[in-house]
């Protein structure tokens, strides 16, 4: 049952035109736009590819297991799907899970698409591939656990409006295209202490500078997920 509803969930994410541009696309042409066009700083030696690549790897992440995902389940809550589903055979748990899973084949297609874009456009990817993988886990657990605490305490309305803007937000001032270094003093210890950040720092540590393992940014993806599962499980609503 779990496996089957993965694959269901997975093919209607697939199916879906709007959540297809906002997991895909708009990565995509941002990593193509900003690797030609001199349109922002970035630092560190190197291509411009080689610092736009972890943050818009971060960025997919985010629009997958946040905004897509909270916009999704939040519609599916008002129309009574949870509902009806969480009345059937398959386990509330089961389906939440499934979830999960369907975002987690949708961040691996993501991956590859982006990886193989950058590599065209001159990537030099470097780094422990084991180290950007618990990245994208636990940044992944982080940004599911915020998307259905969304979804399942706010209208559907809401959610659509304050997921959308949390994305574009985040995009602007989450070190994913602009570094945090060009940020206001004042701000920037509170921009690296959000999910974004730290997923986009630690693939840039990792992939351009070749660092080990990104403990502190680690640290921190994992005291967000724990947060934002154990809110989700305490406050979700299922109609």
């Amino acid at each position: 049952m779990l496996l089957a509803q993965t694959a269901l969930e997975t093919r209607m994410l697939l199916r879906n035109g709007e959540q297809l541009l906002l997991t895909v696309i708009i990565p995509t042409v941002l990593l193509v736009l900003f690797s030609a066009v001199d349109v922002v700083t970035v630092e560190g030696p190197g291509k411009r590819v080689d610092f736009l690549a972890p943050g818009l790897l971060a960025l997919a992440v985010m629009s997958t297991a946040f905004t897509g995902q909270a916009i999704a389940t939040g519609f599916e809550r008002r129309y009574g799907v949870l509902k009806r589903l969480g009345s059937t055979p398959l386990p509330r748990w089961a389906l939440l899970t499934a979830k999960t899973g369907c975002v987690l084949v949708t961040e691996v297609l993501q991956v590859l698409l982006l990886s193989a874009i950058a590599l065209a456009l001159g990537w030099s990817p470097q780094g422990n591939p084991l180290a950007v993988a618990a990245l994208l886990v636990l940044g992944t657990a982080a940004f599911s656990g915020l998307g259905l605490l969304m979804a399942g305490t706010l209208r559907a309305e809401a959610t659509l409006a304050a997921a959308n803007l949390v994305f574009v937000l985040l995009l602007l001032a989450g070190g994913v295209v602009v570094p945090l270094s060009k940020f206001p003093a004042a701000v920037r210890p509170v921009l690296e202490l959000l999910p974004i950040g730290a997923l986009s720092d630690g693939l840039r540590a990792v992939l351009q500078h070749g660092a080990g393992v990104p403990w502190s940014d680690l640290g921190l993806l994992a005291g967000w997920s724990v947060l934002g599962l154990g809110l989700a499980a305490r406050f979700f609503r299922w109609e």
